[in-house]
């Protein structure tokens, strides 16, 4: 996704697109592994130095509630890694000793898992799988 379609989508929803914003989209766009909120905080200070950790992760935040980005979630006391949305429907391994996030172009839950959150009540409004290992580095 494009830095300008992403601010158009953030001034839609009422946004102000400030120079921070763009820095953390930026970072987010050139990022060739999901990052850490932390390591959009150590690319953004770059350029704007009294940038706070707190700001970074509401930021991410808020493009998670757009729809904007994904969360990726680690396990064992890691943070979380941020993407932008690739507009298609995917998951990820997790490696559990560095943290790498791989995208999976397809998706395992299938017309029974459905079946089955239906049978129990449940109106699904989405899934997250994320599937833990050990990448071929670390493994």
């Amino acid at each position: 996704m494009e830095k300008e379609i992403l601010v158009q989508k953030l001034r839609e929803k009422g946004y102000k697109v400030t120079p921070q914003r763009r820095a953390i989209l930026e970072v987010l766009l050139q990022s060739k592994q999901p990052p850490k909120a932390l390591e959009v905080l150590v690319n953004v200070r770059k350029n704007f130095p009294d940038i706070s950790l707190d700001t970074v992760y509401r930021n991410l935040n808020m493009l998670t509630e757009l729809g904007v980005a994904n969360v990726i979630n680690l396990r064992g006391g890691e943070a979380s890694r941020f993407e932008l949305e690739r507009g298609q429907h995917h998951h990820h391994l997790v490696c559990l000793k560095c943290g790498i996030a791989i995208c999976l172009d397809f998706c395992p839950m299938d017309d029974r898992d459905v079946a089955a959150a239906e049978k129990h009540g449940f109106v699904l409004a989405g899934h997250v799988v994320e599937l833990y290992g050990y990448c071929s580095r670390c493994g």
